[in-house]
């Protein structure tokens, strides 16, 4: 098992299989009628489940971020919950969790839209900690996904400077 002092960088090969696994685990055991992704970067695993289980997307905005992308902060609902999610079965889902006080702001918005039944699901769960409803692998590894491992910089990609410690190019 990786801890957290180490890092896993996911391609998008592997981030494909982990949506389609998070897919199956939610098809076996729950009939969402809407998937609410959390920007920005829960809604790339969001849209590809709710692609797979043919159901519609919705997205809402919950930030750690005030601009600053270095400082973390308390996240903040910066959109609300769709309106649609009201008296459906709604699955939210989010890359990551770890803390879980994003997907519990994302619960409580949702909840305040009246769903029928709300459920959380995310690609990677730590292993302590709040737990999503549905996680496609648990782990304490650092993750660094494909979409977030270059940043546009100037006018080129390079490596995102929170990974160049990590990341040999």
């Amino acid at each position: 098992m990786l801890n957290s002092n180490e890092h896993l960088e996911v391609d998008w090969a592997m981030f494909g299989e982990l949506c389609r696994a998070l897919a199956l685990k939610v098809a076996r055991e729950y009939q969402p009628e809407i998937i609410v992704g959390i920007a920005r970067a829960g809604v790339i695993p969001a849209a590809v489940v709710a692609s797979m289980l043919r159901l519609d997307f919705y997205s809402m905005k919950i930030s750690r971020r005030d601009g600053d992308e270095t400082v973390r902060e308390r996240p903040a609902v910066l959109s609300a919950a769709p309106p649609q999610v009201r008296g459906k079965r709604v699955l939210i889902v989010d890359e990551i969790t770890t803390s879980g006080d994003t997907l519990r702001l994302a619960l409580a918005a949702v909840r305040d839209q009246h769903p029928a039944e709300v459920r959380t699901a995310t690609s990677f769960a730590r292993t302590t900690g709040y737990q999503p409803d549905y996680s496609a692998l648990s782990m304490d590894a650092n993750v660094i996904f494909p979409w977030d491992r270059k940043v546009f910089e100037g006018d080129e990609f390079v490596v995102n400077p929170r990974y160049s410690d990590v990341i040999d190019e």
